[in-house]
């Protein structure tokens, strides 16, 4: 192993860390699997809001809600990446893994009105297409000098 190479599993730890960061602050990146697209589109929906499995499916340009369903039940970043969140299409809370009235205690305490076992849907967020992290962090010129958005 030559001095200027780092060992492979800090590589390794080290794109495993930029992933997460990315997932958690929203952002899709080339090279992600869908699971992880998903959960990154899961973290941008603020608090107090809802959205479908069919909003984040359609998100990422396909029809998938139930392969975005299967996804969030593998969420390795909540309570970061909110899952509970996501609802049907016509606002009933479904698939939980801490089970629906853990899912419907949450919403409420965020300020979402839940009747029975549905939100109010007018407190959907609308999900953009992907965003991609490198126009995040593209530099800005501002009067000579450079910086970050």
């Amino acid at each position: 192993m030559t001095p200027s190479r780092k060992p492979l599993a800090v590589t390794d730890q080290a794109h495993q860390d930029a992933r997460e960061q990315a997932i958690r602050a929203g952002l899709i990146t080339p090279g992600m699997s869908f699971d992880e697209k998903v959960w990154a589109m899961t973290a941008r929906i603020p608090r107090g809001s809802v959205v479908t499995y069919g909003q984040i499916a359609r998100a990422l340009g396909n029809r998938a809600y139930r392969a975005v369903g299967s996804a969030l039940n593998r969420n390795p970043y909540a309570p970061g990446v909110p899952c509970h969140r996501v609802v049907g299409s016509d606002g009933k809370l479904t698939g939980f893994a801490r089970g629906l009235a853990a899912k419907r205690r949450m919403l409420i305490d965020e300020g979402v009105t839940v009747v029975g076992d549905r939100v109010d849907l007018s407190c959907a967020f609308a999900l953009t297409k992907s965003r991609r992290a490198k126009a995040a962090a593209r530099p800005v010129k501002t009067r000579g000098k450079s910086s970050t958005r």
